[in-house]
């Protein structure tokens, strides 16, 4: 009975160690069977790779490459923050668009000499975009309340009183106030309305862009038909309706303040002419004011 006993205890011990035993390896093969992280998204992306019926079969792998040709660089793995050659890699130079900048010697002051506002001029070889609605009322702006423009109104004033232009307008110091503010109303209103106000309403640009190169003759004439042309917002060259219209507008306008008798038609030609000639002498000046700055003066302009 005792034997008996025995042998079923051995037979228990022994079917509880082989029982043991298979939980150890079932556990052991599981774990076995769970990836790495690394591999665990290695495989997924091949697994999308492969699933995306819309990508190329993937290449055949070579068995062998030949020593004289270098070998494929291996795609970077992700995470290893390195980037593609072909993201990374900048345009060919010949590919970039050039960039215009000003000819060396003749860039253009925002003033001449310390005084005269020259900020409706562009230097020659410059090209820059069109100037805003806002930006042309500032130059307006700065031409016509800067300090030079009450100078220089109170110089042509002094010579119209001398001259008694307007013998009506009288003599003296009260005379001299009489010109002075009508020469100031028509130079104000006639800045805003050809540099801002008929320039915004049909697409112009009424910047001077100086030339800078070429013989004297040929700068000075494109220096002074800039009064008839000037580009439109898209870079072309147009008839100057800003300038021709706009200093005939302002002519009209100051038979509003001007003494009758001087209201006749040869008197509004004059003003009409001395306007446009003055405008175009004043480009002639910038086109050269470098030149003059640079040989004669011997100073940056």
């Amino acid at each position: 009975m005792k034997r008996t006993h025995l042998a079923f205890l051995y037979l228990f011990l022994t079917a509880a160690l082989c029982t043991a035993q298979n939980i150890a390896q079932s556990q052991s093969s599981d774990l076995n069977c769970i990836p790495d992280p690394e591999q665990r998204n290695s495989s997924l992306t091949v697994a999308s790779y492969s699933s995306d019926p819309a990508l190329p079969d993937a290449p055949t792998p070579q068995q062998s490459s030949s020593p004289d040709q270098p070998e494929a660089s291996s795609p970077s793995s992700p995470g290893d923050g390195r980037q593609s050659d072909a993201k990374t890699a900048p345009p060919p130079a010949s590919t970039a668009a050039p960039v215009k900048g000003p000819i060396a010697g003749q860039e253009q002051p925002k003033r001449i000499l310390g005084i005269m506002p020259n900020y409706r001029a562009v230097s020659a070889g410059a090209i820059p975009p069109p100037p805003t609605p806002r930006q042309a009322l500032k130059i307006a702006t700065l031409n016509s309340f800067d300090y030079s423009s009450y100078i220089f109104v109170g110089i042509t004033s002094l010579l119209a009183e001398a001259t008694d232009a307007h013998p009506q307008l009288g003599k003296g110091v009260k005379g001299f106030g009489e010109y002075y503010w009508r020469g100031f109303l028509d130079k104000t209103d006639g800045n805003y309305l050809v540099i801002f106000a008929l320039p915004t309403i049909l697409h112009q640009d009424e910047r001077y862009f100086a030339k800078g190169q070429g013989g004297v003759w040929k700068r000075g004439i494109y220096a002074a038909s800039r009064i008839l042309i000037t580009p439109n917002y898209h870079g072309n060259e147009t008839f100057n309706a800003s300038e021709i219209f706009g200093r005939g507008i302002a002519q009209g306008i100051s038979l509003a303040y001007y003494p009758s008798g001087t209201r006749t038609a040869s008197a509004l030609s004059q003003k009409y002419a001395y306007a446009l000639g003055r405008d175009a002498l004043t480009n002639v000046f910038r086109e050269f004011w470098p030149d003059i700055a640079t040989h004669v003066l011997h100073r940056h302009p």
